[in-house]
């Protein structure tokens, strides 16, 4: 259990650093410099908990779905599926040089949410830095599918929406430093934390993949019960 909350926890802080490169700009153009310092904390954490509450929904409406999977009995199989494409999505812009990503799939939806964000920078208002934070947790984003995807694996409709949560609160830290003091971390230290995200992502993949093949190692690949649907399971059960 301990293990399904640090990973959510962990993919948001080290991903916010890749983070600055999609939401930073936003993170740094948030209409705060008409606040007192007080309240520039209060709006800038308004913005957070807007996009975590997003994540929150996510979160349930994707556990939802593992729990369909789950039920189906295909959860072994989605979490290799989930693992392969997790690692896809990092290998095919390094190998396409950006041509192939899922970004892109989100183009014209993430034109229209942008104009509706810039509508939004207009007003100061504490409300509009919560809805700011709304539509920013929709944005097509490869940190957040992987997020999606760890919901997904959980099988379970809160579980789920704790995931997501837990994975915005993760990126809190870093979006509000952002916030608050604009463009101030370094060049080297930012470039160097994006290099990394990749190659955790990766690491996920595998982790997702290994969880999937049931291997019977402890907490990385445990044992679980054949893939079958689960109404056959409950018919096996009873006719023994």
């Amino acid at each position: 259990m301990m293990f399904d909350l640090i990973t959510p926890l962990t993919i948001g802080l080290i991903g916010s650093f890749h983070c600055i490169g999609m939401c930073g700009p936003i993170a740094v153009a948030l209409p705060l410099k008409s606040h007192k310092p007080a309240a520039k904390v209060v709006g800038s954490l308004l913005y957070n908990l807007g996009r975590t509450l997003t994540y929150a929904v996510l979160g349930l409406l994707f556990g939802l779905l593992g729990q369909g999977i789950q039920l189906a009995g295909f959860q072994q199989w989605t979490s290799i599926l989930l693992g392969i494409v997790m690692i896809l999505n990092v290998l095919f812009p390094y190998f396409f040089k950006q041509r192939i990503s899922l970004n892109n799939l989100f183009t014209g939806y993430a034109g229209r949410l942008i104009s509706k964000l810039r509508q939004l920078f207009a007003n100061h208002s504490f409300q509009s830095l919560f809805s700011i934070g709304l539509l920013n947790g929709l944005l097509p984003c490869g940190l957040v599918y992987v997020a999606i995807a760890g919901a997904i694996n959980t099988n379970q409709l809160f579980s789920g929406a704790l995931f997501m949560v837990l994975f915005g609160l993760g990126t809190i830290p870093m979006m509000m430093l952002l916030s608050l003091t604009g463009n101030m971390i370094s060049g080297r230290l930012r470039t160097g934390m994006r290099r990394v995200v990749p190659y955790f992502i990766v690491l996920l993949g595998i982790l997702f993949i290994l969880r999937g093949l049931s291997l019977g190692i402890p907490y990385v690949s445990p044992k679980a019960e054949k893939l079958v649907p689960a109404e056959r399971v409950m018919e096996e059960s009873c006719c023994h």
